[in-house]
Parts: structure tokens; C-alpha cells; sequence
């Protein structure tokens, strides 16, 4: 295990930020009026912008920005902006250059003119370095991430019982791996999945105060560094790689990769025996408990359903011989994957072959049926996720102070505690210790005194679906509402989690 190297390639979704301008409202194109402003105060998918190199040098970096619909901003000869395709080489290319406060300017390849905002309109008007031409850029992915430390190899980890992050988690399997980073007020606190909050004494607190208070300096592909702006670094220190505050980091050490949260996950046969690799490669359903041996990261394409199923070894599930179903495959071989059907929250897993994967009476994982029956159904249970944050087309899932009914557009999310029932059931707990609710009109509230069944079912690597005790499945809305009137699985029933 500690031969692979576990960290991948960057997504797509982990290269994309959010530009604030000196005003704290975000860069945003404007689709019907082909420009671009800076007059939206939250984080949504028309302020999400992908930072496309083209050279990187140092503090530097000759980058495109290119929204979630493909088309990039552009700078005219007189100063103005539009939003479209590049019309020559260096069209829309700016130099980016990195400061020492975290901030980044934007400079015009073409005019050598900056880019900046008056607090509504964006344009390039000015040779002539200030203040508004500052932005702070926000990393846009999903906020349960982890800290991959690219020097180390390894992934930060908190311990509970000692207060403490580490830097010595070779593989993210955990839920402890698992951060939340809060944005707020310009700077970031990260928080544990056990909800205690890093502090500048490098110890676990449980209330976010200015001491959890760090700014981040992000550069495109993901790396970022934290500090507490007096010049102190957070960075991996002495044997143990303690992750604490310092002045002298070595080779980089203060850079992590940022990256989402991956999915693990166990399954169960009918049986109730977990599956487990054992003698090395051999998958049994044999374990009545599980163990790091019973846990596979779920990586899934979105488009055509297809699944990998990654063990804590680094290989991969692979139909072999006879049949059989081992623990050595490779990223791209094609005997890795395999196509996923759903039935009331049990996952059934058909070979590349057409057969089922099922357990024959020694235990033994192999792709034997033609047609699926209960012995190829599998109870599948999140393994590093004791909760769940929810964003949807607009947003993230939430309360607002405003409202009584949960929201599907805040800025900032609400943890729903899982609380396992049966297998892909789960009671959806409040903050507060409440259970969620339900109206006669499929919206939601989050104080009820019992608890109701949701049955959850994964369409991707970070993506699910939310069946609710009504029978439909849960979906954001335009107004805001979050609602269960869906009966077919829509582009608004797809959460990312």
C-alpha cells in the first residue's frame, strides 16, 4: 500500500475559482447581455471560472479564464469587456501574478491594462497597479475536501484523542481525512469531521474564532498554502509531521493539493458479511465487521454509469479467469469496470462479460449470474461520511434565518448527520439534534421529532440521489425551496455530496 502513489490527476472541478473584487462581490458573466460584472455576492456556477495555463513561471502565470458554459473573457482595445471565443492567439490572456497576500492581479496581455471593478462593472482601463485591481480568489470545488501534501505523500488526518492534525495518512480512506472549509469574511477555517476547528496554536478547538481564521493562497491546480497573515505558514513538522504554524518551511512544505472529498464505501452481501480482500488479491464476503481491507474508494463516470471500485491496496477490482473477481487491477483496464444497477437502495454490479456479481458457498466473489436475483444485490453504507453536504444547481442545502423551510441556494451548508438504518437508508438529523421533516407540500423543515427514511443512491464519484419519505426524489428549485415532487430523476435530483 504505501508503494502507490494514491493522489491523481486534478478534475476539471478542482482547477475552477471564484474571482472577489476589492468590494467582496464575485466576477460574473452575464449571459444574456454577452459581458461581465462584479455585482453577485455569493459563490454560484456564473461566478465559477476555470483557470486555463498556457505558461507558469515563479509568481506568475499566463492563464485564460473560461466559464461552466466555455466561453472566456475578453479585453478590447478600448478597456471594455466581453464574454465569448478568443478571436487571435492572445486574445483574452492575462498575465496572472501571484502577491504575497494572497490576492491576484490580472493584467491585459495585449493593452498591458489591469483588470478591476468600480463594484459593478469590470473592465481594463488602468496601466497602473492599486487596490481595485486586487481580486481574492476562492477555490470553487465542494467544500468537504482533503490535504493531499504533494513533499510527504501523505494526506492530512485529525485525531480526536490527541486534538491534533497529522500529515501521515498515506491513503484517505478515513472520515478523519475529511475537512470542511469554511469561507468567511475573507479568510478560511477548516473544520474536522468530528466539527473541532484547526487553530493557530495547532491544536483542535471546538468554536470558529478569529484564531481559525487563515488565509489561503491558491494557485491554478489546485495547490493552496495557509497562513495566519502575520507570516506564519501552516506546514507538516518535526518526525510525527505535525500540521502547525511556522516560519521556515523547507522544498515547499507549505503547499497542499487541494482536493474533494472521495466517496469509500463497504459492501454487504445477503449474508451480512462484508466484502473483504483477503490472501492478498481475493475478494470474499466473509468479514462480520468492517476493516480497512472491507473499504473501496467508489469512483464512477457520471455519463455512462460505469464503476470502478478502488481497494485501500491501490488496485482496483478486476474480473479475471473463471470468472473470479480480484483486487489487481489497473486504472484503464477494462475487466475494472462495471456497469451499476440500483433496486430500493442495494446496488447490483454487472460484469464487463454481462454477468452479475454475486457470492458463490465459499464466499467467493464471482461474475456467475446471467440474471440478477438477492444473492447479487449489495447493501452499500458510506464509510467516511458520518454526514452529508448537499449543493445542488444553485447552491448548497441549508437554513436561512429568514426562512423555516430548508433552502437549496445558500452560500454556506448545513451538515446533515447520517444515521444509518438499513442498507442505503439513512435518518437525516439537523445540527440541532433534530430529525428532518416533511410537509403535505414536499418541502422540508429541519425540527422534527422522529425519524424518516431516505434512501440514497450514488450516480457518480461525488453524486447522489436523495429518495424522500414521500416517495419522490429531492430536487433544488429556481425559488430557492428545496422540494421532494420529483418522480423521475432530473438534472435538479443530481446532488453533489
Amino acid at each position: 500500500m504505501d508503494d502507490v502513489e494514491w493522489t491523481q490527476s486534478p478534475k476539471p472541478e478542482e482547477l475552477r475559482v471564484g474571482l472577489i473584487s476589492w468590494a467582496g462581490s464575485y466576477l460574473t458573466y452575464e449571459t444574456y447581455k454577452n459581458t461581465v460584472t462584479a455585482t453577485a455576492k455569493g459563490l454560484g456556477r456564473r461566478q465559477t471560472w476555470e483557470i486555463l495555463v498556457s505558461n507558469e513561471h515563479d509568481a506568475q502565470a499566463v492563464v485564460r479564464l473560461r466559464s461552466l458554459q466555455g466561453l472566456y473573457i475578453l479585453c478590447e482595445a478600448d478597456g471594455s469587456l466581453c464574454y465569448g471565443r478568443p478571436r487571435a492567439s492572445h486574445h483574452g490572456c492575462f498575465l496572472l501574478r501571484f502577491h504575497r497576500n494572497g490576492k491576484w492581479t490580472l493584467q491585459c496581455i495585449i493593452s498591458g491594462r489591469y483588470l478591476e471593478s468600480d463594484g459593478e462593472d469590470v473592465f481594463c482601463n488602468s496601466r497602473v497597479l492599486s487596490a481595485y485591481h486586487m481580486w481574492t480568489p476562492r477555490p470553487a470545488l465542494h467544500v468537504h475536501v482533503i490535504l493531499y501534501s504533494p513533499i510527504n505523500h501523505c494526506y492530512a488526518r485529525a485525531d480526536p484523542t490527541t486534538g491534533r492534525v497529522w500529515v501521515d495518512a498515506p491513503v484517505p480512506c478515513l472520515e478523519e481525512c475529511g475537512f470542511l472549509l469554511h469561507f468567511q469574511d475573507g479568510c478560511y477555517h477548516l473544520e474536522t469531521s468530528a466539527h473541532f476547528f484547526l487553530s493557530h496554536l495547532d491544536r483542535l478547538v471546538p468554536q470558529p474564532s478569529s484564531q481559525t481564521a487563515f488565509h489561503m493562497q491558491v494557485r491554478p491546480g489546485g495547490l493552496v498554502a495557509l497562513s495566519d497573515g502575520e507570516g506564519g505558514m501552516l506546514y507538516p513538522q518535526g518526525t510525527r509531521l505535525l500540521l502547525g504554524l511556522g516560519s521556515n518551511p523547507h522544498r515547499g512544505e507549505e503547499w497542499f493539493i487541494l482536493q474533494r472529498c472521495p466517496t469509500w464505501v463497504s459492501l454487504r452481501s445477503k449474508t451480512r458479511k462484508f466484502l473483504s480482500i483477503i490472501y492478498d488479491v481475493e475478494v470474499y464476503a466473509v468479514s462480520e465487521h468492517v476493516t480497512p481491507m472491507s473499504l473501496f474508494q467508489f469512483e464512477c463516470d457520471n455519463e455512462s454509469l460505469t464503476l470502478q471500485l478502488r481497494a485501500v491496496n491501490g488496485c482496483y477490482l478486476a474480473q479475471r479467469h473463471h470468472r473470479t473477481v480480484v483486487a489487481n487491477g489497473h486504472p484503464m483496464e477494462s475487466d475494472t469496470f462495471f456497469r451499476m444497477h440500483w433496486n430500493c437502495g442495494k446496488i447490483i454490479l454487472q460484469s464487463p462479460n454481462g454477468r452479475f456479481l454475486g457470492i458463490v458457498d465459499n464466499g467467493l466473489l464471482m461474475a456467475n449470474a446471467t440474471m440478477p436475483g438477492p444473492n447479487e444485490e449489495f447493501g452499500i453504507r458510506l464509510a467516511n461520511r458520518p454526514f452529508l453536504i448537499l449543493r445542488g444547481r444553485y447552491g448548497y442545502v441549508g437554513t436561512s434565518s429568514e426562512h423555516d423551510l430548508m433552502k437549496c441556494n445558500m452560500d454556506q451548508p448545513d451538515c446533515i448527520h447520517l444515521l444509518p438504518c438499513r442498507q442505503g437508508i439513512y435518518h437525516f438529523q439537523a445540527q440541532g439534534g433534530s430529525f428532518w421533516s416533511i410537509t403535505s407540500f414536499g418541502t422540508f423543515r429541519p425540527w422534527g421529532k422522529f425519524a424518516l427514511n431516505f434512501c440514497i443512491e450514488l450516480h457518480g464519484s461525488n453524486l447522489l440521489t436523495v429518495l424522500a419519505p414521500n416517495g419522490f426524489y429531492m430536487r433544488s428549485d429556481r425559488s430557492g425551496t428545496l422540494l421532494a415532487d420529483s418522480e423521475e430523476i432530473t438534472k435538479e435530483c443530481i446532488w453533489e455530496f
